[in-house]
Parts: structure tokens; C-alpha cells; sequence
């Protein structure tokens, strides 16, 4: 096992991640450490960071030394950002870091925190092409990707709180002042063309981004508090950036999803928001969780574990990345899924439901026994509460909500589980029939497997105006897996208004 520790100074926050990556090649974080650093605001007028920028940045990377000591970490990936990189005395903090800590900080470019932060993004949201803005505290990396390729990239000095300071927002903001930063800000963008109406969706990275999809979502009384993939409108977006313009900054602290760290700086976020929403035209924006941190993994991730650098389906590299971290039959659970998939597609005039519903089923099975890693009795339903919890990328949040409750009921439909969730909400009334239709197949497909041992080999469905048919192709006495198939019978035929016959072709008889 491999223990990894990423540390991120940037102009804002300081943060801490320590990962683990085991032999089987899966991956997950263990700790997560933040700290309020403002560098930022501690970098005096003739650009050189403060003595109270040197002895925090140094006491927090104590803390950080300390703690990845604690847990015993492999390798340390360091780096500082925008305010650091301006600083003219950046290099010395750098050089002080190490020989307190041990630790080397590296200052990374504008174009190299760009990459990072694309790397993150596009290895976790499943967007073809688009537009990114890391707003920070010092800069905004804005990069824009086509067919999931880096195009452009661009680095701009202005954040969340050095603009904040440019302008001396203080409690209001006034409308003069608000020109002002929109001409400020809008006249740095329009040096860039491909911004100019690119009518591509934004994807928000950071603090900023993070937040205003916060507020968003409590205002909506949104009832997961899951900002990765939760997307928004530009018209919503600017009547919150509305609301936010006539508050004092003690108002401001008591808004719902803001929390009071950021209160003093997310007029000036917004702001920049609010100027790239305008001059590239975008409609909608959506939030990620995931930025230069994960792209720092993921890099390391990739050279260490020969891996492409950037996934091709992140739904199916994010769902075995689940499934491996889990101690259960991994060929079981791709067995099921293969002929729960042949059911999906065979049956479809029984069915009827769009190819959408086909990721959702394949991933429920994949991953439906992973809740026997907390007991195996009522284990359909740990599946389901693990599935609505994991890193699975590529699901929105609807979809990834019936993805758990398709898993959660492939031991039979209970209702009673799912009733009063606070998720319930997310998912529409024909859902839950769609989910009662993927969670039959799953259970047919698991009866099929039931002895973990591939005895049924193929499977082919069909059906006519009497019945539904399934040839079943067996390798070697298949009695235990028809007995369960049997018991099945009655719960087909509710769904799908018709009997179910089975045709038993034994490849060991016809040998």
C-alpha cells in the first residue's frame, strides 16, 4: 500500500489530503485538513509576503508535517499557488518550508495549475466540452476543453480576495463599485477570444464556485448537500449574485450555505462569476468538487500504476475503483452485471426504458454485494447506502440515487426503506417503478450467478405475445441457480404482465 499526502498552499486556504492507494490498484482519501491562511491579504505593497504570512504559512506546514507523519506517508506532493508565485520572497517561504518541515514546496506556473486543475475535472465530470474557471483567492485559471482535450488556458491574478482588497469591499457594495470591478474584470477577460460567446457550459472549481452552488442548493431546499456535478442555471446564479448586492456583510453571515469565512470575500467571487458568465454567454454552470488536488493525484496516480493520464469512461473507472476497495467477488458481481445487461437489452420491448437506464443497472450490479463488507445479513440495503455515498463519477445525483435503491432492492421491492430518505426527493414517481424494473433484472441476473461459480455461461431473452422466454446456456448442473430463478417467477410476471419460460441448454449433455 502506498500512502499519499498532497498539500495545496494557496492564496486563500491551505489544505492537507492524504490518500491511500492499495495492490489491487484501488484508491481512497483517509484524511482531509484545512486551514485559513488569507495569504493573499498578507502580501504588503512592495509585493513581499508578510512576517504574519511567513510564521502561519510555516505553522500550518508543521501541522501538516506532523500529521502526515502520523500516518507514515509514502511520498508528499507540495505545492503553492498564486500567491506564492507572485510573492517576490515566494522562493524564500519555499526555502524556509523545507528546512523546518523537510517538506519541498514547489511553486507551480499559472499554466501548470491550469492543467491540474482540468485533470481534476475532467477525470470526474462526464463533460465532452466546456469551460473551467478555478476562481481562487490570488488567480483564475480559466481553461477551455473540447472532446475532453485541453484547447486553451489562461491564468488571470485576479481571486476572490485580492479583488476584494483592490476594490476596499468592506461591507456593501456599491453600484459604482461593481462597474468598476465589472470594466476592471471584464477588460481582462476580453484579451482572451475563445471566451468571447464560447456558449459552452462553465464548470466551477474552488472555494467560490463551491459555495455560491450552496447557497443555490439551500435556497432550493436541494435535499443532498453533494455540490460535485450539481448544476445550475446562469438565471439563477444572477438572482443570487442580485440578492448578494444589496447585503451588509453581518447579513451576509446569516445566508444559508455561506459559511462565515467566506462572507467578506464572495461579493468579489461572484463578481468574476458574474463577468465570465457575460462574456462567454454560457446558460448553465456546473459545480466540481474536484480541482488541482485531485489532479495532483491523479497524475501521480497515473505514472506510478501505468494508467492512462486521463480516463476514458470515468463512470466505469470510478465504479471498479469502488468495487476493488471492497473484499468481495469482483468476477461475481461483472458476471452479474454482464447478464443483467443481456436482460436489459433482450427484454427491452418488455421494458421499454432508454439506453439512459443501462449505465444505472450496470453500475447497481456491479457493485450491489459491496454492503457485505458491513454484514452480510440486510446487505442489499448497505449496498444501497454505500452506492449513494461513494466517489462515482459520471451519475448525477438523480441517477446515482436510483443506481442505490436499484441495488437496495434486488433481495425484493421495499419501499419502506426508501420512504421517509432524505434523498427521496430527488427521484420522481416513475422512478420508482423504473427502479423496481432494474432491480427485477438484477435479482434475475444474481439468481442466475447464485453460486458464484459462472455455471450459466450465456443467456439469451425473448419474447412474444404469451410469454417471455429465456434461453439459459449452463456449463455444468445449474439446479441450485434455477431453483432461485424459480422463486423469481411471480415477481416477473407482476412487472411485466407476462409468464416467464425458461429453455435449459446444458454445454456438458451436448458435449
Amino acid at each position: 500500500m502506498q500512502r499519499i499526502a498532497i498539500i495545496d498552499i494557496g492564496s486563500n486556504s491551505a489544505r492537507l489530503v492524504i490518500s491511500h492507494i492499495y495492490k489491487s490498484g484501488s484508491y481512497n482519501m483517509v484524511f482531509n485538513q484545512k486551514e485559513m491562511l488569507r495569504l493573499a491579504q498578507k502580501t504588503e505593497g512592495d509585493g513581499l509576503l508578510s512576517k504574519e504570512a511567513f510564521d502561519s504559512t510555516l505553522q500550518v506546514m508543521q501541522s501538516f508535517a506532523y500529521m502526515c507523519r502520523q500516518y507514515k506517508t509514502d511520498k508528499i506532493i507540495a505545492v503553492a499557488t498564486a500567491a506564492i508565485r507572485n510573492a517576490r520572497n515566494g522562493s524564500q517561504l519555499a526555502k524556509e518550508v523545507f528546512e523546518k518541515t523537510g517538506i519541498r514546496l514547489h511553486i507551480i506556473s499559472g499554466s501548470m495549475e491550469a492543467q491540474l486543475s482540468y485533470l481534476g475535472v475532467i477525470n470526474t465530470l462526464p463533460m465532452k466540452d466546456g469551460i473551467v474557471f478555478d476562481l481562487g483567492g490570488g488567480s483564475t485559471e480559466l481553461i477551455l476543453f473540447r472532446n475532453r482535450k485541453l484547447v486553451e488556458s489562461v491564468s488571470i491574478p485576479l481571486g476572490a480576495v485580492n479583488t476584494t482588497d483592490i476594490f476596499h469591499i468592506r461591507d456593501t457594495m456599491p453600484t459604482a463599485v461593481y462597474s468598476d470591478i465589472n470594466f476592471f474584470i471584464s477588460t481582462r477577460m476580453e484579451q482572451y477570444p475563445w471566451l468571447k460567446d464560447a456558449n459552452l457550459p462553465l464548470i466551477g472549481v474552488g472555494g467560490t464556485a463551491r459555495t455560491v452552488a450552496k447557497m443555490i442548493q439551500r435556497s432550493r431546499n436541494y435535499p443532498s448537500s453533494r455540490v460535485h456535478n450539481y448544476i445550475f442555471s446562469a438565471q439563477s446564479f444572477r438572482a443570487l449574485f442580485k440578492k448578494l448586492q444589496g447585503t451588509t456583510l453581518e447579513e451576509r453571515r446569516n445566508i444559508p450555505g455561506l459559511s462565515e469565512e467566506r462572507a467578506d470575500i464572495i461579493l468579489a467571487g461572484a463578481s468574476i462569476i458574474n463577468c465570465l458568465l457575460t462574456q462567454t454567454n454560457s446558460k448553465r454552470i456546473v459545480t466540481s468538487g474536484c480541482g488541482l488536488r485531485e489532479g495532483l493525484f491523479y497524475d501521480y496516480y497515473s505514472k506510478t500504476n501505468n494508467v492512462p493520464l486521463i480516463a476514458d469512461d470515468i463512470l466505469e473507472e470510478s465504479t471498479q475503483n469502488v468495487l476493488r476497495l471492497f473484499s468481495v467477488n469482483i468476477e461475481h458481481n461483472r458476471h452479474v452485471a454482464d447478464l443483467a445487461l443481456s436482460m436489459f437489452d433482450g427484454w427491452h420491448g418488455l421494458h421499454g426504458l432508454g439506453r439512459q437506464y443501462r449505465k444505472i443497472l450496470k453500475t447497481a450490479a456491479l457493485l450491489h454485494d459491496i454492503g457485505i463488507t458491513i454484514n452480510y445479513y440486510s446487505h442489499a440495503r448497505h449496498s444501497a447506502y454505500m452506492i449513494l455515498n461513494a466517489k462515482i463519477f459520471g451519475l448525477t445525483h438523480a441517477e446515482q440515487m436510483l443506481c442505490a435503491v436499484t441495488a437496495g432492492w434486488h433481495n425484493g421491492i421495499a419501499k419502506r426503506y426508501f420512504k421517509n430518505h432524505a434523498y427521496r426527493p430527488l427521484l420522481k414517481e416513475k422512478d420508482w417503478n423504473i427502479a423496481g424494473i432494474l432491480a427485477l433484472l438484477l435479482a434475475l441476473a444474481e439468481s442466475l450467478d447464485y453460486s458464484e461459480s459462472n455455471t450459466v455461461t450465456a443467456i439469451i431473452p425473448g419474447a412474444d405475445s404469451t410469454s417471455a422466454t429465456l434461453e439459459i446456456h449452463t456449463a455444468e448442473n445449474a439446479a441450485i441457480e434455477m431453483q432461485q430463478l424459480q422463486a423469481l417467477e411471480d415477481w416477473f410476471a407482476e412487472t411485466f404482465g407476462l409468464p416467464l419460460r425458461t429453455i435449459i441448454k446444458s454445454e456438458t449433455l451436448a458435449d
